[in-house]
């Protein structure tokens, strides 16, 4: 049997030094990269979504940017499924799949899948909807701290549609979702991981974000979205990612460019702390570094008995 290809995966929030990180473990490992942002993956979303450029690339070959039309559906599972097939062609040619991105419910997909939830029963759900209406989500919300205590903790008390399908998976399945995410966590990963997540300081976040903003406009940005909107319309789900949401409103509602600058900058901010939050809270995790370049030495040291390890017959 095919001993399943073993990947490193580089995490953590917007600006936080992954693209140049990677690039040099990719270097240094013979490896080749696999993006794991949802924007990244969208053609024609460059400037908005710092996709890196064929310099900041180095040579290295990157996979998943470009690899999906903009109007074209996709998913946690979709991606996991792409991400697959990258990493097996990487390992068949003998070089290392370095995984890189920010967005969390891809990577988790990949290296964990996602829990087996069933499908959403109308019936249920608009009974529940109704209750919500006619009783308000923190009733419904102390019902679930009584039967599924995990899930109710992290969930708002006026968080109706996570309130509702809690119950519903509850009702579905007899075991609270909670339990289902904690024994999902407790399961292994796909293959052999070595998951790093990068988590500056926001302090050191901001600055770099401010940057970022400002050169993404100066960049062209306004125009990039204009065409966009022109090919696309609206209502193309890319476009309402953070950085783009800004500026459509911009263009479509007359938003001084001053203020969407200020906007974008909020936004991204929110979006950092937000990713840092999940990258925290995530399973098998095994290093966290502050500095991409003062841990860059532990990190390849670390790598490097990783890769030792899976190259040993007689490991796991």
């Amino acid at each position: 049997m095919t001993r399943p290809v073993p990947i490193v995966v580089l995490a953590g929030p917007t600006a936080s030094g992954k693209t140049q990180l990677a690039v040099s473990l990719a270097r240094q490992f013979d490896g080749e990269i696999v993006g794991a942002d949802s924007v990244q993956l969208v053609r024609g979303f460059d400037v908005g979504s710092a996709k890196p450029t064929p310099d900041e690339q180095a040579g290295i070959p990157h996979h998943l940017i470009d690899a999906v039309e903009p109007d074209a559906p996709l998913d946690a599972m979709d991606y996991a499924a792409l991400a697959d097939a990258a990493i097996d062609a990487i390992g068949a040619r003998g070089r290392l799949p370095i995984v890189v991105g920010g967005t969390g419910l891809y990577l988790r997909a990949l290296v964990r899948g996602l829990v087996d939830l069933p499908k959403v029963d109308p019936h249920l759900r608009s009974a529940l909807e109704a209750e919500v209406a006619t009783l308000g989500a923190p009733a419904l919300h102390a019902r679930l701290t009584t039967l599924d205590p995990l899930a109710s903790a992290k969930i708002h008390p006026n968080d109706a549609v996570r309130i509702v399908r809690a119950l519903e998976v509850h009702a579905q399945t007899g075991t609270p979702l909670g339990a289902l995410r904690q024994a999902h966590a407790l399961g292994g990963d796909r293959r052999p991981t070595w998951f790093v997540v990068l988590e500056p300081p926001l302090d050191v976040l901001t600055p770099r974000i401010e940057a970022r903003v400002d050169a993404m406009l100066a960049a062209g940005l306004v125009d990039e979205v204009r065409g966009l909107r022109a090919h696309y319309g609206d209502a193309v789900r890319a476009l309402g990612s953070v950085g783009y949401r800004e500026v459509v409103e911009h263009l479509r509602d007359g938003v001084p460019l001053a203020d969407t600058r200020l906007a974008m900058i909020r936004s991204t901010r929110a979006y950092a702390r937000r990713q840092r939050n999940w990258f925290r809270a995530e399973p098998g995790v095994h290093q966290r570094v502050v500095d991409a370049a003062d841990g860059a030495s532990t990190l390849a040291a670390a790598i490097e008995s990783f890769l030792s390890a899976r190259r040993d017959p007689t490991a796991g």
